[in-house]
């Protein structure tokens, strides 16, 4: 197929939704839309944050994976513990590749797993004791720990512990912040509500607890990543870039965060947010309480890290805009260079996505740098909010916007549409793969990355390179060509 045209994807909706229950294809309906350009469309194009149709194969997460496994776990010097059964957190312990500094198990802990292991007798007789045990035992064995999270799973919740409690009395005997995080996966519709739960326990146990940040003395051009995880490098690549152009990064969370970083960050004069989504909610917070202003940002591709460049720029003085137009011709010669030698391989290939946080739209221009389309995109927790930031990413071609898309759905839109590549998670790579088409697993990089900043940009444009280019899809025929 071409270049869609909006008559095409409208009737593509409509063929798929055939195959619902009248009910549950009219739900579904309001999830599913057509952007074209030439509408002049504006606002969220779809119904976003609402609970998945029971029966349909979804492919969010829960609001524990929300906090423990994005907001939460990167923070390398405290202790993650996750509160119940071991299979939470083992899922989630270092899947999502937040590389810190440091030395694991001594002074930083992101990669480990820290559970209390919950047996049955802990749902009949309730955790709480078995918790303070766990949580002086934890203090014991890794006493350079700053502080302690105790993430809740679901079982807690159901029986009704006082994890609050707990915290509360091993906060004072430890010495140090103990936060009891009830995020447990049934609460919210995705993990979402886990991201705002973490934001919460950060506002009330961290930032306005007394004495957090005292001694850190601010300067002019003091600003804080916010909402960076810092997957495969990628808050390094960020920070390399604010640091040239004159700022000074004081806080980089949660990606390589460290509880300190987060005591000093409402004394920044400018928080940058990278994921939105995740993390608004708290630089709200910082803007009403300490007057802080934030922005959200974007390093993808040169194109969006230069408007970004310049937008942080403009907030400052000439000194700081003078930096930022420096390095914007510093490293020109690096993006004409990628862009001679990948784009003339990539021109005209369409990719279709599906991913979370900001990926949907921030990555859109990146591609688009290298000559290629985004013929589809949608959020797996995405808000109306988010949507109405996809609209103005996307003013080339008519675009299909899917909101928590089924796998019957994403399947359906991908054999009639037939992408040239994929960008989504890890439980959509080998159906899609298994079809004989490119796919990116976008959540974690593939196992590379950086992803951000102008070195990001050289990998990304390789790793489009390499997985569309690969002789090994000529050996593989796709299920439309089979017949």
């Amino acid at each position: 197929m071409t270049m869609l045209t909006t008559h095409e994807a409208e009737t593509l909706i409509k063929e798929v939704l055939a195959a619902y229950p009248v009910e549950s294809g009219t739900e579904r309906a309001q999830h599913l839309a057509v952007l074209d350009p030439e509408a002049g469309q504006e606002g969220s194009c779809v119904t976003a944050n609402r609970k998945s149709l029971p029966g349909v194969m979804t492919i969010r997460g829960c609001a524990y994976a929300g906090s423990k496994g994005v907001v939460w776990g990167p923070i390398k010097d405290m202790i993650h513990i996750s509160h119940g059964p071991v299979g939470c957190g083992q899922y989630s312990r270092a899947g999502r590749r937040n590389y810190y500094i440091g030395h694991t198990g001594v002074n930083t802990f992101g990669t480990m797993n820290f559970t209390s292991d919950f047996q049955e007798k802990d749902i009949v007789f309730g955790g709480d004791k078995k918790l303070a045990k766990l949580l002086d035992e934890v203090d014991t064995l890794f006493p350079l720990n700053r502080g302690i999270t105790v993430q809740s799973e679901c079982p807690v919740g159901l029986i009704g512990d006082d994890i609050e409690a707990v915290s509360k009395k091993s906060a004072v005997t430890l010495g140090k912040p103990v936060v009891p995080v009830r995020c447990e996966g049934f609460r919210g519709v995705s993990q979402s509500l886990g991201h705002h739960i973490a934001n919460d326990t950060i506002r009330d146990f961290i930032l306005d607890r007394p004495g957090a940040g005292e001694g850190f003395e601010s300067g002019p051009y003091d600003v804080a990543i916010i909402g960076d995880y810092n997957i495969g490098g990628d808050a390094w690549s960020s920070r390399i870039l604010l640091e040239e152009m004159g700022l000074n990064v004081v806080a980089q969370w949660s990606g390589d965060g460290t509880l300190a970083e987060l005591d000093r960050t409402p004394k920044a004069r400018m928080n940058l947010v990278h994921c939105y989504r995740s993390m608004n909610y708290i630089s709200r917070h910082m803007e009403a309480k300490y007057g802080i202003p934030w922005m959200e940002y974007n390093f993808f591709g040169p194109t969006k890290i230069a408007e970004s460049l310049r937008r942080i720029a403009a907030k400052f003085d000439e000194t700081i805009q003078a930096g930022a137009e420096a390095v914007i011709a510093k490293y020109q010669p690096l993006v004409d260079a990628i862009t001679a030698k990948f784009r003339p391989r990539l021109e005209g290939k369409r990719v279709m996505l599906y991913v979370g946080g900001l990926r949907p739209r921030h990555v859109i221009g990146a591609y688009e740098d290298l000559g290629m389309e985004v013929v589809g995109t949608g959020y797996e927790f995405g808000h109306n909010d988010d949507y109405e930031r996809t609209t103005e990413e996307l003013t080339r071609n008519t675009t299909l916007i899917y909101d928590d898309v089924s796998g019957y759905e994403l399947e359906k839109f991908v054999e009639k549409i037939r992408p040239d590549l994929i960008g989504s998670g890890i439980k959509e790579k080998y159906v899609f793969q298994k079809m004989g088409i490119p796919f990116r697993q976008m959540h974690s990089w593939d196992y590379s990355g950086p992803y951000h900043g102008y070195d990001g940009y050289a990998i990304f444009a390789r790793d489009m390179d390499m997985t569309l280019n690969n002789p090994c899809w000529k050996m593989m025929t796709p299920p439309w060509r089979q017949a």
